[in-house]
This record gives C-alpha cells, structure tokens and sequence, in this order.
C-alpha cells in the first residue's frame, strides 16, 4: 500500500465505504471522516496524509471551508474535491483558493485513482523538499557553528528543533563563548529571519536608563527627553530581541519587562498610548538565573518566562577536539580581512593551543589567531604537560584528523571543495584520508 493514507471526508456513509472499498482495491491506504470537523481535528494532531479528498456540499463546514483551513495549516497538502454537476463555479473558486484538483459527480473509478497517484507523488516530492531544505539549514548551521565536539553538535541539533518557533530561549555561557552567534543562528533560521534582530547589553546600560531603551519615550517624559525615541522592545515587534547580560536587569525593570511580556504590549515613558508586541526573546546570561533568583538577585518569575528553553554552550576547554578547527578558520578569517598570506601552525603551537585552558574562550582563540597571521608575538600558552593528552606526533595527528573530519562534513563529501579550502594536493588529502580512515561516502 501507498506510505501515505488517502483521507476521504464525505457525509454520506454510503459514499465514504464505496469509494474506500475502491481506493483500498488499488491498493492505497485510506482514512474516512464523516465531517469536515473530524479530519480538521486529526490534522491538529499532528497527523499526516498524502491527499485529502472532500465532498463540497456538506452539513457544518463545508469542502471549501476544510479547502481554506488546510490551505492556513499546511500548504502542501494536495486537496480534492468532489462536486456535484453543474457546479463549475463553485469548482473555478476552488482552485482560485488553492485546491489541487476537482472531480465531477459521476465520475469513472479509474479518473479518481489516476489524479489521487499523481497528487501522492506531488505530496512526497514536497515532503523530499522540506527534508532538502532542513539539510541544508543544517549545513549552513554547520557553517556558522563549528565544530564536531559532542556538545557543540548537540547545540546545533537544539538550535535547529527550535529557531522555527517563537518560543523564548536564555543562553547560558562563559564569556566570549558566542552567546551572541547562538541567538542570530535562532533568529537567522527561523521563520521571522527577515524581521528585525535587536540587542541590547543590560550591563552596558545605566540601570536608571535601561527601562527607556527597553520601553522607549515620549518627548518631555523626563529630564533630557527632547525627542520622542521607539525602545528596543517596540522595534523588535515581529522579530527577535536579544538581551545580553540579563544578569545585569535592575530587578524594577525586570518587574516590568515582565508584565510587558505576559501582556504582549507596552506604553512608552510618558505615554498612554498602548503597542502590541510580538517578538522572541533570546536572553544570555554567565551565570546561573535560578542562583541569583535564589538570593533574591533576580525575578524567578520572570526567569521561567524567558527559560522555555534553555541552550548551553559548552567553554572552548570542554571542546577541545574543535580548537584546531576554530583556529585554521580565525585564521583565513584574520588573512581575508588583512589582506595577509595565510601561515600553518608548527606541531609545538598546535600542541599548546590544545593544552591552553582558554579562559576567554571563542574570542581568545581568535585573538590568537589573527596576531599568529599578522607575525606578531602570540601570548604565552600553555607549556606541555607529563599528562598531556599524547605525544607530540599523536596531537598533530589528532588536529589534522579533525580538520579533514570537519571540512569533509562541511561540504558533504564533496573533495574538490575540500581541496580548494584547505590547499591541498589531491594526492596529500587521498594518503590523509586513507590514513585517517575517512570515506567519503560517510560524508554524503
């Protein structure tokens, strides 16, 4: 039988068990509905179908009514409807709404079976597009978040489940971790990307100033008030505002962000004037919320409003497998923007940037690398340690296994394109890959 069931909504049971009977024969799956009521509620679940097919003239909703509400949820979904003869405008208006096909009352068993196998197959190249386009948001996400650590693939695959939703997020991590990245790849990939992405640094903002850059005012609301200035919250609407340092928030502003969020609307200073809202919140923090809520440092009430997810990046020391990849691209990076020849590392750097706690994480590491590009003086790292992790060989063996690991998945198996960012012979990367025991089949 098809993969995907046929749903067949008409009233007349008459109806709904000969033409089942008949589906079924061809050897599909079908699902009947006495209403247009009962398919819309199994669809809400989450259900899915190949095509639905949909009597016009029915009791309570009607075909055209279940035609525009499919058409609202999903798209994609092929619908046909049967109308009676003689109902040629009302079949003009269904296609106008976006129905995919209409059949003519009596009708030859065979014309049914032909457009319900074509609409099927219309339903499955859309479902193969959905999964093309999530792979390559993937790759993209790939792209902007490096790295094949465990906890840095675990991010991405977090970042992807929700970017599509509005739902409000806190980042949590070390300074200079790329809490910030975090919350564009959220806003970039989802489905209000082309909204505005609005930031604000809750600790750079004097605390009797926040809550006129959050809620924005009106001329004259208070001393040194000479305009009249939109709050970032307000300019946000229908995209996503970024809070970094939420820490930072005095607790009277987070009083009122709060309720602000709660509501979905917010007055300016000095105005009675009321703004809807409609924006993600993506709040980053360095510390834990839930602490700080504990000693009365912060709003718990407002944490679990921000906290309906909350995403972790793990520190650059935690991730080790991944700095010589971040380094080589803070390389070509600092090489691109200074106009300067890209330099390899030696084995002995390689080996203590592996070694280096990186406190500054993310940002340290690109400092490093782009003084390291300019020729200038690296700041001491870490010396080599008894415990090191290996040999000297071993760690450049490690590096190198990770660089073509991280490229190969990069860009999907595809060895020119590794060839050409990484400038190698393709002789060297062949003996690499073999010594490595990289296929590139496993990269497809």
């Amino acid at each position: 039988m098809s993969e995907l069931p046929v749903w067949l909504v008409d009233d007349d049971p008459g109806v709904r068990e000969s033409l089942t009977q008949w589906l079924e024969l061809s050897d599909l799956a079908v699902r009947a509905f006495d209403s247009a009521e009962a398919a819309l509620a199994e669809l809400a679940t989450g259900a899915d179908c190949g095509v639905l097919i949909s009597d016009v003239k029915m009791p309570g909703l009607d075909g055209l009514a279940l035609l525009r509400q499919v058409q609202a949820s999903d798209a994609g979904l092929p619908v046909m409807l049967i109308t009676g003869h003689g109902d040629v405008p009302m079949a003009v208006e269904a296609m106008r709404e976006g129905a995919w096909d209409f059949i003519e009352k009596p009708f030859e068993p065979e014309r049914l079976e032909e457009r319900v196998r074509r609409a099927l197959e219309r339903r499955q190249l859309h479902h193969e597009n959905d999964r093309l386009r999530q792979a390559l948001r993937q790759g993209d996400l790939a792209a902007r978040l490096l790295g094949e650590s465990p906890g840095i693939r675990r991010l991405r695959d977090q970042i992807g489940n929700l970017a599509s939703t509005r739902a409000n997020v806190v980042v949590r991590g070390e300074t200079g971790s790329g809490k910030e990245v975090v919350a564009r790849c959220l806003h970039d990939f989802g489905t209000a990307c082309q909204a505005p992405f609005v930031a604000l640094n809750c600790g750079a903002i004097a605390p009797d100033l926040i809550e006129s850059e959050l809620f924005g005012h009106e001329k004259g609301a208070f001393t040194g008030a000479l305009e009249s200035r939109i709050g970032k919250l307000e300019h946000a609407s229908g995209g996503t505002l970024f809070l970094d340092e939420i820490e930072s928030m005095p607790l009277s502003a987070q009083v009122k962000l709060l309720r602000a969020l709660q509501e979905g609307e917010i007055s300016r200073l000095g105005s009675n004037a009321v703004i809807r809202l409609d924006l993600r919140v993506v709040a980053a923090t360095k510390v834990d919320l839930l602490d700080m809520a504990a000693q009365g440092e912060f709003r718990e009430d407002l944490y679990y409003r921000l906290a309906i997810a909350e995403l972790a990046i793990p520190p650059l020391r935690e991730r080790r497998e991944d700095i010589g990849l971040l380094f080589m691209h803070f390389c070509r990076q600092a090489a691109e923007v200074h106009q300067r020849p890209p330099r390899d590392p030696d084995g002995e750097l390689i080996a203590a940037l592996g070694q280096h706690a990186w406190p500054g994480n993310l940002r340290e590491l690109r400092n490093v690398a782009t003084r390291f590009t300019l020729g200038l003086d690296v700041p001491q790292l870490a010396e080599p340690t008894s415990d090191s992790e290996g040999s000297l060989s071993e760690q450049v063996a490690a590096f190198e296994s990770a660089l073509l690991r991280a490229a190969l998945a990069r860009h999907r198996g595809n060895i020119q394109a590794v060839l050409d960012e990484l400038e190698l012979p393709r002789r060297t990367l062949n003996q690499k890959m073999q010594k490595y025991g990289l296929r590139r089949e496993a990269f497809l």
